[in-house]
């Protein structure tokens, strides 16, 4: 007899014949799926009623931009999310019903409801982390049958024209570029849209001086180009755009020269009316006139998509020091983006854990003298380090497709340059894990302390990633026609080669736009390589409560800074499920930043970091690191890296930064795609589903209700399963606050 798991597989597998059954595992939606509580009462009920009214209207902003973040996912992310909601509405949450009306088993209903957790959680059909489509275990005569059971759930069922289930182009399982095959709602409807043609497009928008961080580019069968820019208003300000009153241009360089380009406003209209309407609500509501002002201006912003009103409300941001409520809202992080420029909506609201807040200010405060110990001069430094406010955070909503685990912003290089940052760590999502969780690679003699001390070393790691991982370094630039922030005249040298330096970024450039779709990963990388060194300074950990600043790795300071390395090493090899044997590509930053600073590890001499194994297949994988050489061979390794990065990236050397960055990066077909890339089940699987209370209001009081318990009494009537999630994200589609989001423990910044 065949097993009910195989013979699952075998009939999903007969509708997407050009993939084998190894491969096609890779896109099964999570059984089971981990879900834990994010833990929030009591930092919420410590808030003023003001206070409590501010972050209400904040997640409610934040939640009204789902729809904007399913559509960005893929075409049919918005159809699949009604069709759940409305079949969980239909029936009030009675998943045993409608289990009994449309005849399908119990396993059935199990992985139907496991798929549905996995798209809410990821707020889309494809992973947050890694930009792989997920697939259900059931097939499509589960959904036919549930779908029959309402008309408006059938409709937007149909609605989805099978992009639910696997298709017979292996290419658009994943995130990507058109061109190469993949699939993106980046550039919607346009899939004669070209790299060249995005790069040209942006070039020019570059030379008027737009930002594009809140656009999608169209390009029409007749081959001009549409800039839809996400905005309330659906045409032009009577005062005109950031460029100007113009909408309508003809590209008169490069190799799109006489194509025409018109700016289309009122992209995601519906949804940022309602944005901005709540953030005028949570300026009412501000403690201060900064806090006033900046959710002004971010109302302004999403009114009329203007990209330097929304800088405006960044710089009051990093003015508001030390808030009772954190938060931040808007067209963030680039990082799905194929391009790397255009950025997903996304928003958060969040308490202040004072007690853990005042070991990052320590790290603030050390920051000055940390920084000299970086392996570069002061003229690839910024003139003056911008001390931040640096914050833990409870989550209260955190709204988009996935929860990071630390933040660092804005994302604008004139601002972090010469105005400052912030930095938040999320300490309810860094604390997070599911129980009895399987930890694969790692050697018996080192699990003891490796579980006890990674959540530690995670925290450190994070810390310092933020902070003096972004937060550092200088870009030379002619910041206007000759007009340069270093000597133009005695150029600084490059370290790496003993001569002056040739290149430097150009008026209107930014790292952005001279790296391109390599920017986020090689940036994740730098700055994991900045915590990776400093992380083996003792002082560093003192400020973290482990040990006094002696050096010693015999001591509780040198089990976190083990545990540390051992769990960069580890995201290495799990990193691998987030590369794509087919395409050969990368589906994360981070991810691929992990893999090659496991390289990095490995190629240290007096074999450092090796990887073993006593079985043919691989599956007693385990990773051996030497302790005692992690302050001097491992750290000389890690610094000889992260120099050339931070180099390369400081003089727009993009050619030489990107060739050495793809080289760390390579993955080996046979043994890393094929033999370790098979045993890294259980360390990127699991992506664990974040459930939070919601704020609602009852006659002008805030309160916030919890699910674990209520959760806790449904399960065993509704099962392991992702019934949990909806009955949280019924109450997410009545538009009251919070969204739920996903991580996986096993890696550390977009945890």
């Amino acid at each position: 007899m065949i097993p009910s798991s195989l013979y699952r597989l075998q009939q999903v597998q007969r509708q997407f014949s050009t993939m084998n059954a190894q491969e096609l595992k890779n896109f099964l939606a999570d059984s089971p799926p981990s879900i834990v509580q994010l833990e929030i009462k009591k930092h919420f009920e410590a808030l003023s009623d003001k206070e409590k009214r501010y972050a209400h209207y904040i997640s409610r902003a934040s939640v009204h931009g789902t729809r904007i973040t399913l559509r960005q996912v893929s075409p049919e992310s918005e159809d699949i999310y009604d069709f759940i909601i409305e079949l969980h509405n239909s029936f009030k949450g009675d998943w045993i019903s409608a289990q009994k009306k449309a005849g399908i088993s119990d396993e059935d209903l199990k992985f139907f409801l496991e798929y549905c957790g996995q798209f809410l959680g990821n707020c889309g059909n494809y992973k947050f982390f890694g930009d792989s489509k997920i697939i259900p275990r059931c097939d499509e005569k589960v959904f036919d049958a549930l779908a029959a059971l309402s008309p408006k759930a059938k409709q937007h069922y149909e609605a989805t024209k099978g992009a639910i289930f696997p298709t017979q182009d292996p290419g658009l399982m994943h995130l990507g570029f058109p061109d190469d095959g993949h699939l993106t709602n980046y550039y919607p409807d346009s899939t004669n849209i070209t790299k060249s043609d995005i790069v040209a497009v942006g070039d020019f928008l570059e030379s008027k001086g737009l930002l594009v961080e809140n656009t999608r580019l169209r390009k029409t069968p007749e081959g001009t180009f549409e800039l839809l820019l996400a905005s309330a208003v659906t045409s032009i300000p009577s005062e005109g755009s950031d460029i100007g009153k113009e909408t309508e241009f003809v590209i008169e360089k490069g190799p799109l020269g006489g194509s025409k380009l018109k700016i289309v406003f009122g992209d995601f209209s519906k949804e940022l009316a309602l944005v901005a309407e709540n953030c005028k609500k949570a300026a009412e509501n501000a403690a201060n006139d900064t806090q006033k002002d900046m959710y002004e201006a971010y109302a302004k912003s999403f009114e009329t998509g203007s990209s330097q009103v929304f800088k405006d409300s960044q710089r009051y941001w990093i003015r508001d020091k030390g808030p009772s409520v954190e938060s931040n809202i808007g067209f963030i992080e680039t990082l799905r983006d194929p391009q790397g420029v255009r950025a997903e909506f996304q928003g958060f609201a969040a308490m202040v854990n004072a007690e853990r807040t005042r070991a990052f200010g320590g790290l603030v405060n050390a920051a000055e003298s940390l920084i000299p110990k970086l392996p570069w001069g002061t003229e690839f430094e910024k003139d003056k380090f911008l001390s931040p406010d640096f914050t833990s955070l409870e989550v209260l909503t955190f709204a988009g497709a996935g929860i990071p685990a630390g933040i660092n912003i804005p994302n604008y290089d004139d601002i972090r340059q010469t105005e400052g940052f912030k930095n938040v760590s999320l300490g309810n999502v860094l604390s997070a894990k599911a129980p009895n969780e399987k930890i694969p690679f790692i050697r018996d003699e080192d699990l003891e302390v490796f579980s006890k001390y990674r959540d530690a070393a995670f925290e450190v790691q994070v810390g310092v990633h933020e902070l003096l991982g972004h937060g550092t370094g200088k870009l030379l630039q002619e910041t206007k026609p000759g007009v340069y922030n270093f000597d133009i005249k005695n150029p600084p040298v490059n370290p790496l080669t003993g001569k002056p330096i040739t290149t430097w970024y150009k008026p209107g450039q930014t790292w952005g736009s001279v790296f391109g779709s390599v920017a986020s990963s090689y940036e994740e990388c730098r700055a994991e390589a900045i915590a990776m060194a400093l992380s083996c300074d003792f002082e560093v950990l003192k400020i973290f409560g482990y040990g006094d600043g002696t050096p010693d790795m015999d001591s509780e300071a040198g089990d976190v800074l083990y545990a540390a390395w051992l769990s960069m090493a580890r995201m290495g090899v799990c990193s691998l499920e987030i590369w794509d044997p087919r395409s050969t590509k990368w589906g994360q930053a981070h991810s691929q930043a992990r893999f090659s600073i496991l390289q990095c590890f490995l190629s240290a001499p007096q074999e450092f970091c090796t990887i073993t194994h006593t079985k043919p297949d691989l599956s007693d994988l385990t990773i051996n690191l030497k302790r005692h050489l992690i302050p001097t061979i491992g750290r000389q390794a890690v610094e000889s890296y992260l120099q050339k990065l931070h180099i390369y990236k400081s003089i727009a050397d993009v050619e030489t930064g990107v060739k050495v960055y793809n080289d760390m990066c390579f993955v080996e077909p046979e043994y890393w795609g094929k033999k370790v890339r098979d045993q890294r089940e259980g360390g990127t699987k699991g992506v664990r589903r974040k459930l939070r209370g919601n704020d609602q209001e009852f006659c002008g009081e805030k309160r916030l209700e919890v699910y674990g318990d209520r959760m806790a009494r449904q399960k065993n009537r509704v099962r392991k399963s992702g019934a949990w999630l909806l009955t949280h994200f019924r109450v997410r589609d009545r538009m009251v606050a919070t969204c739920a989001g996903s991580y996986n423990q096993s890696h550390s910044m977009p945890a």
